[in-house]
């Protein structure tokens, strides 16, 4: 239970500064992101995602959890080439933001708290938040981004990941499971 309690720190941490920075209090607006500034945090989120990879390879025996690893830095890395192509082709400058700059923050905090884990504690704790991180950024791409987003392609490309975040999130979801011991069958 222990345990428990801090992944749900850990998560409510990440979905609450995410969140904050989607839903601000009444009254307020969304942060208001230049193309340029929504493709950085675009490429950042991914990054986040593919060094939260590099940790789980490094750390993990988990055969799952491996598996789960290469494919989010194999995914997030495609996604960052087809932005950087993309933004290539425009001509636009990604640009650091405060809504990048939050990610960042918070994915060091992470990276600190899974490095104080080993074992089956960092595999559950690296799924977990990768979970919560899904959810997250999903919530982030469609309540932020793509609103956001004045070029149609820049907007095309945040669409058309969706599923892919979609179907990490449900891969993850899979994988926590069979690290909590209710997976019944490893097929997906």
């Amino acid at each position: 239970m222990k345990k428990l309690k801090a992944f749900s720190a850990l998560a409510s941490g990440l979905l609450l500064s995410v969140t904050v920075l989607l839903l601000p209090a009444s009254g307020q607006n969304t942060p208001k992101l230049s193309d340029a500034e929504v493709a950085h945090t675009a490429v950042t989120a991914n990054q986040i995602d593919i060094d939260y990879a590099k940790l789980a390879k490094e750390r993990s025996k988990n055969a799952d959890v491996l598996k789960f690893a290469e494919t989010m830095a194999s995914d997030h890395k495609a996604v960052i080439d087809q932005a950087v192509a993309l933004v290539t082709k425009l001509g636009v400058t990604p640009k650091e933001n405060s809504v990048s700059k939050q990610l960042l923050a918070d994915a060091e905090k992470t990276r600190k708290t899974l490095r104080t884990k080993s074992g089956a504690a960092f595999d559950r704790a690296y799924i977990d938040n990768e979970v919560a991180y899904h959810k997250a950024v999903i919530a982030a791409v469609e309540g932020l981004l793509i609103p956001e987003s004045e070029n149609a392609e820049l907007k095309g490309l945040l669409q058309s990941i969706v599923p892919a975040l979609n179907a990490h999130l449900e891969h993850a979801q899979m994988v926590q499971k069979q690290l909590n011991g209710n997976g019944t069958h490893k097929g997906h």
